[in-house]
């Protein structure tokens, strides 16, 4: 079965959902499975040599293979299956000695073969799991299972122009046979929030092992979601009917589709009272639409029945040996949730810290091991490469590779700053003269007139300051410490480059010391 015309699709009204009361999560609780299809970084396609660049013009990457001419036959690309062995070893999924290929019979306009060649009873990969948390502690940590990840072939893609007189369709084939693995998760997620952070934390292994850009807006990376929900009722558990839900192209429309379909859900069983195992209830496949926010019906959901599987005839199995397997766990590296506790452990900063700095991908998370090793100090490191260097990132929108500063130079000048010979202001000040004159944090400082205070010197002025001022002493030895305020206030017009926290230490102890 097939959605819905364009034209049909045309008529239909877009509507903005009516604000919806939230149910508590006691009333019911939210299972959620999700399909990830992941197109990885092939220069060609899974079974023939034509280009997988994305943006050329339609139907100018094909072949007889990938479009289904007769007598053509497949051949495996042995790089797009070393990318997915690779990444089944990351997800921590068993690899079976031997896999093979089926079809996956269905007709749609854009799939020329009137099949996909996928994997259905011995896929190369499952039993895996991923494990996510959350920074800012919405859910505690949990272990999301993976059931499987196998590959397959992508069809074309269907272009409506429903702004056309004939709201017309056109075909695309420039997608068939570019390479997937479908990596399908067990129903594991509760709440839209771990559906959000599961697909995070998989993006994010997915761009460290560099076996797919993850370009949502490009098609690399696409999320079919299952949803249905588990109530109480006369103290049974009773479960709503599992739908599907497509055409999500971020992951915040992700958690939003999930949100609005769980609430959907528990509304209809109120009216309806159906569940699983009702005769006249079916599974349904549902689109999000993110301008209305809302989910529409598309059609029946399939069963693997309807897709009469068959071995696929042209292509042999694939045999796997362990050492395969071992030498592609040799060549993961650090991976995400490793590099996180690394740099809590050894750099001292905090499990906030450490995910921001991670989730900017590796060249970032090198970039700021560098400086932290230049400096001394993991924390104040950390701060700077989130605040300016990332902001500088963001407001030029370029990579950490462009940054106009190395790790050294940023290095040199957090060095003077953990040594109190600056202060955290004034070396913003330096920063933006390093950036603008490629200048060291020296020459800088030399040019603005900024002189280094050692730790003698910085004595003497603060006793100057004691000797000078016996009232505020008085009062500090009586218990007032902020009356050193002023004294920091005047040793700050002396010199504005010294440090507020060291003198007002000596100050302190200075004082505790005068007769």
């Amino acid at each position: 079965m097939i959605g819905p015309s364009a034209a049909a699709r045309a008529k239909l009204s877009v509507v903005p959902a009516a604000p919806r009361k939230p149910q508590p999560l006691s009333s019911y609780t939210t299972i959620i499975g999700l399909e990830v299809h992941v197109q990885l970084a092939t220069r060609a396609k899974l079974f023939c040599g034509c280009s997988t660049q994305f943006g050329a013009p339609p139907n100018t990457q094909t072949c007889p293979v990938c479009t289904g001419m007769p007598g053509a036959l497949p051949v495996l690309n042995r790089k797009a299956f070393q990318l997915a062995l690779t990444t089944a070893v990351a997800l921590n999924c068993q690899i079976p000695p031997l896999t093979k290929w089926d079809r996956k019979n269905y007709y749609y306009p854009d799939l020329p073969k009137g099949y996909q060649i996928s994997q259905f009873d011995l896929p190369m990969s499952h039993d895996g799991y991923l494990d996510i948390q959350d920074a800012k502690g919405a859910f505690s940590p949990k272990r999301v299972g993976i059931l499987r990840a196998h590959l397959e072939e992508d069809a074309g893609k269907s272009m409506h122009d429903e702004a056309a007189a004939q709201a017309d369709s056109r075909i695309d084939l420039n997608r068939c046979g570019t390479p997937l693995l479908e990596i399908v998760s067990q129903p594991d997620m509760r709440s839209p929030a771990e559906a959000k952070a599961y697909l995070t934390e998989l993006k994010l292994l997915l761009t460290y092992l560099g076996v797919s850009d993850c370009n949502m807006q490009e098609g690399s990376l696409r999320v079919d979601a299952n949803v249905n929900l588990h109530l109480q009722q006369d103290g049974q558990q009773i479960a709503t009917p599992i739908v599907e839900v497509k055409n999500m192209n971020s992951f915040r429309a992700v958690e939003r589709a999930l949100a609005y379909e769980a609430q959907r859900q528990y509304e209809q069983w109120q009216q309806t009272g159906r569940q699983l195992g009702d005769p006249k209830v079916t599974k349904e496949t549902r689109g999000w639409d993110d301008t209305a926010q809302l989910t529409r019906a598309q059609r029946g959901k399939e069963e693997s029945s309807d897709y009469r599987y068959f071995p696929e005839p042209d292509l042999v199995p694939v045999t796997v040996r362990q050492e395969e397997i071992q030498d592609a766990r040799d060549r993961l590296g650090e991976l995400p949730a490793a590099l996180r506790q690394r740099l809590q452990q050894q750099y001292g900063i905090n499990a906030y810290d450490s995910d921001v700095l991670v989730n900017q991908g590796r060249a970032l998370v090198d970039y700021y091991l560098a400086v932290a090793e230049a400096c001394g100090d993991g924390k104040l490191a950390s701060n700077w490469v989130q605040q300016d260097v990332l902001r500088y990132l963001n407001e030029n929108e370029i990579p950490i590779d462009q940054y106009p500063l190395d790790q050294k130079a940023l290095g040199q000048l957090l060095q003077i700053v953990v040594a109190g010979d600056l202060t955290t202001g004034r070396a913003r000040e330096v920063l933006a003269q390093m950036i603008e004159t490629g200048q060291s944090a020296d020459q800088v400082m030399e040019g603005l007139g900024i002189q280094r205070l050692d730790d003698s010197q910085l004595r003497s002025l603060c006793q100057q300051l004691i000797d000078a001022h016996p009232k505020i002493v008085a009062d500090i030895q009586g218990g007032k410490l902020q009356a050193v305020g002023a004294l920091i206030g005047k040793a700050k017009q002396q010199n504005p480059d010294v440090d507020p926290g060291r003198v007002r230490e000596l100050l302190i102890q200075l004082a505790g010391n005068s007769p």
